[in-house]
Parts: structure tokens; C-alpha cells; sequence
């Protein structure tokens, strides 16, 4: 805990904040693409696609998309297949951008 610590120290609130929310999200994210998946074999009641593409558009594109290469999940859509690659893109820009602002 103390090496968690250590590293943090030296950076605001406000990054700390941030890189936390983009970490819970992308767990999110994954998780419910497996979610997706195990209901999908179990013909239930599944999770609404643009949940997805909402979720990857507030910063969890790398945790669907993650999602979708471990599960095997929603590769052949093409709004998925192309669309959440397109998004991660956007967040990695939006990431930098948005660090660099609070870095100053």
C-alpha cells in the first residue's frame, strides 16, 4: 500500500480522480460484455447494444473492446467490429488531451 502511495503522491486530486473513473468504467465495460456473452449461450435476456457503444463513448471503448476479443463477443457486427476500435481512438485522444489540461 505504501508503493500505491508513493506514486500518487506527486499528482493532483483531479488526475487521481479521473484515471480512477477511466479504470472503473473499463472494468465495467469488460464485465459486462462477458455478461452479454454468458446470456447470449443461455438465449436470456441480454444487454442493450447501445449500452455498449454508451459505455465506450464515456471512456470505456478499451474495456469493450477487450471484452469483445476475450469473449469472442460481438466481433461480427460491424458497428462493433469497426465502431469500437473508431472509439478507443477517440478516447486516447480525448485522454490526452484531457490529462494534459489538468497536468498544468
Amino acid at each position: 500500500m505504501d508503493l500505491f502511495m508513493d506514486i500518487i503522491k506527486g499528482y493532483s486530486s483531479s488526475i487521481i480522480i479521473y484515471s480512477i473513473y477511466l479504470f472503473i468504467v473499463n472494468i465495467a465495460a469488460f464485465l459486462l460484455v462477458g455478461i452479454d456473452k454468458r446470456r447470449a449461450k443461455r438465449e436470456e435476456w441480454r444487454i442493450k447494444e447501445m449500452t455498449f457503444i454508451m459505455m465506450a463513448l464515456l471512456g470505456a471503448a478499451a474495456g469493450v473492446l477487450l471484452g469483445m476479443v476475450f469473449f469472442h463477443h460481438k466481433q461480427s457486427k460491424k458497428k462493433f467490429y469497426f465502431g469500437v476500435p473508431i472509439l478507443y481512438i477517440i478516447n486516447k485522444i480525448a485522454s490526452i488531451i484531457i490529462y494534459h489540461h489538468l497536468l498544468r
